[in-house]
């Protein structure tokens, strides 16, 4: 089969590899759609850093040049016997495999499993014609949604986690930093879980605060050395919960600034070098810090896929679909910021045929 396969910074090859073999609790997909991530650029400008090119996964075994890819959704060609779903099945996966029996996810946080390792990142992904994965991070597709908008159930699933993460209520006053694509699902995240919450979201000018207008947020602000004063301006005393999901620099202390006293800040983007926190006022004023990683499956992707099929996030924030051929040029669009909306790739698809 063709797959997209890392070799390191700047080297992924579109290459044949040999079909993967079902395991004991997998069922084998004939990949739909594939997307690809920030997580997936940094690997692509810096890496490895994540994936086990140099080193073996301690959980996996993965070892060398991968299959990556781990949001992708596909049809069941070998179900597992006696499983849930049957042969023909359309599916999303959540990529994520845990382990169901250590402490972590017997408190329900199953992404945080002491065993937890993704497809795509430590074992062999979805940017490829097949792929084996466990038959329990399968959700079932709704009728009627489209196969592009069903592509975009793994990153939303996240987003959802987040706003989860957050707090969020109903009336809280909510500063959203970065409005990119992770920004996007996390602002969809906090409009399904509080609709009533008041949302500012902050970027540069142009497309992505008027996708977020468009979107659910109440307020939108354009960044600029006056932003904190702007927004406190509004929201006298600070706002109940600030997101921080674009990484820049220094968005860390602009959201203690924005946040009020008491008030929680929820950390989503990675900066790429460790930001200064002022200690002082996190502890003055009491003020909760959360983080959020991936998603936990059974929680966030049903509903993910529920809101894809009753808003227009898939219409908003897809950018266009690709054959594999595509992966080098997508990833040097997405780690150079030339990228606004979502990729997805269709291994059905050649490049005489896109």
């Amino acid at each position: 089969m063709r797959a997209a396969v890392y070799y390191g910074a700047h080297d992924v090859r579109i290459e044949d590899v040999p079909e993967p073999q079902r395991d004991d609790g997998q069922v084998v997909l004939r990949v739909l759609r594939s997307g690809m991530c920030g997580t997936d650029a940094t690997e692509w400008k810096a890496g490895p850093l994540t994936f086990p090119v140099n080193r073996v996964h301690t959980v996996t075994g993965q070892t060398g040049p991968m299959v990556f890819g781990h949001e992708f959704i596909g049809e069941i060609v070998e179900p597992l016997p006696g499983g849930a779903y049957p042969a023909g099945a359309l599916v999303a996966s959540g990529a994520g495999v845990w382990c169901g029996a250590c402490d972590r996810c017997l408190e329900g946080r199953t992404n945080l499993c002491r065993s937890y390792f993704t497809h795509g990142l430590n074992a062999p992904g979805g940017l490829a014609e097949f792929v084996a994965v466990a038959e329990k991070t399968l959700v079932p597709i709704p009728e009627g949604l489209s196969l592009d908008a069903a592509g975009l159930a793994q990153p939303l699933a996240v987003g959802l986690h987040a706003a989860r993460r957050s707090g969020i209520a109903d009336g809280d006053r909510v500063v959203l930093i970065g409005a990119g694509a992770i920004g996007t699902f996390v602002l969809t995240g906090v409009r399904h879980l509080a609709p009533a919450a008041d949302i500012t979201v902050v970027d540069f000018p142009g497309h992505r605060l008027e996708r977020a207008a468009r979107l659910g947020a109440g307020q939108v602000e354009p960044v600029g050395d006056d932003i904190a004063d702007r927004i406190l301006d509004r929201i006298p005393g600070g706002a109940d919960v600030v997101i921080e999901a674009s990484g820049a620099p220094g968005q860390l202390a602009t959201a203690i600034r924005l946040v009020r006293d008491g008030g929680t800040i929820l950390q989503v983007g990675l900066p790429s070098k460790s930001p200064e926190v002022d200690v002082h006022a996190l502890v003055m004023r009491e003020i909760t810090v959360r983080t959020t990683l991936a998603h936990v499956c059974g929680t966030d992707l049903g509903p993910a896929l529920e809101i894809l099929q009753t808003t227009a996030l898939a219409h908003e924030l897809l950018d266009s679909v690709h054959p594999l051929d595509d992966i080098a040029e997508q990833l040097e669009r997405l780690a150079t910021g030339g990228l606004e909306g979502k990729v997805l790739f269709d291994p059905t698809l050649t490049k005489e045929h896109a």
